[in-house]
C-alpha cells in the first residue's frame, strides 16, 4: 500500500479503477442503464466535475497559499516556486480550465439548453436557464483569463519568455490581478452552478 500511494502515477491508476469497478456494480447491481444521450451527459459532467475541481482548486491554491506566502519565503527559496512549482502547477490549471468549458458545454448540448443557457433565456424569467447560462459565461470569462492573460503574464514573470525586469515585474502584478478576478468571480460561477441544478 505505501508503494501505491508514494507514486501518484499508480495513486491515479488506482483511484480510476477503484472508479470503474464501482461504475460496473451500479451497472450490474441494478437494473442497468442505456448508454444513449443521458449516459453520456452523466459521463461528460463527471468529466466536469473533475476538471472543474482541479482548476479552481489550483486557482485557490494560487490565492489563498501560493501568493499570500511569497513575501514569507527567504529569496534564496523562491526560484524554486517560480521554476519548478508554478510552471507544473500553471501546466494544470490552464488544461483543466479548457477542460470544464468543453466538458460543461457538451452537458449544455447534450441536455439540450446550450442555447437557452448561451443567450441567457429570460422568456420564463430569471429561471434555471438564466442562472446556469451566466454561470456558464462568468466560466468562460474566466477560462479566457487562465489562457489569454493569466499564462502569457506568467510566461514572462516565470522567466519562461525574456524579457526586461520591468515587464517581468509588471507581468507578475497582472498575473495577481486577473487571478484574483477569478477568484472574485469563482463563488458567484460556484453558486450558479449549483443553483441551477438544485433549485429548480
Amino acid at each position: 500500500m505505501t508503494s501505491l500511494l508514494q507514486s501518484l502515477s499508480k495513486t491515479i491508476h488506482a483511484s480510476l479503477a477503484i472508479a470503474i469497478v464501482l461504475f460496473f456494480a451500479l451497472y450490474f447491481g441494478g437494473d442497468g442503464f442505456d448508454f444513449d444521450r443521458y449516459f453520456f451527459s452523466w459521463l461528460f459532467r463527471y468529466v466536469h466535475v473533475i476538471a472543474g475541481t482541479m482548476w479552481i482548486g489550483l486557482l485557490w491554491y494560487f490565492n489563498f497559499v501560493q501568493i499570500p506566502s511569497m513575501p514569507n519565503i527567504p529569496d534564496e527559496q523562491k526560484p524554486a516556486i517560480g521554476k519548478v512549482i508554478a510552471p507544473k502547477a500553471l501546466f494544470w490549471f490552464r488544461w483543466a480550465a479548457l477542460a470544464t468549458i468543453i466538458s460543461g458545454l457538451i452537458v449544455a448540448y447534450l441536455n439540450g439548453y446550450l442555447h437557452q443557457a448561451m443567450t441567457l433565456d429570460l422568456s420564463t424569467g430569471f429561471e434555471k436557464n438564466t442562472a446556469i447560462g451566466i454561470g456558464m459565461w462568468l466560466g468562460i470569462i474566466m477560462a479566457y483569463n487562465v489562457w489569454f492573460i493569466i499564462w502569457p503574464a506568467q510566461k514572462k514573470a516565470l522567466g519562461i519568455v525574456e524579457c526586461t525586469p520591468e515587464e517581468k515585474a509588471k507581468s507578475a502584478k497582472l498575473a495577481m490581478l486577473i487571478s484574483r478576478t477569478n477568484t472574485l468571480l469563482s463563488l458567484p460561477m460556484l453558486m450558479l452552478m449549483v443553483a441551477a441544478q438544485n433549485l429548480y
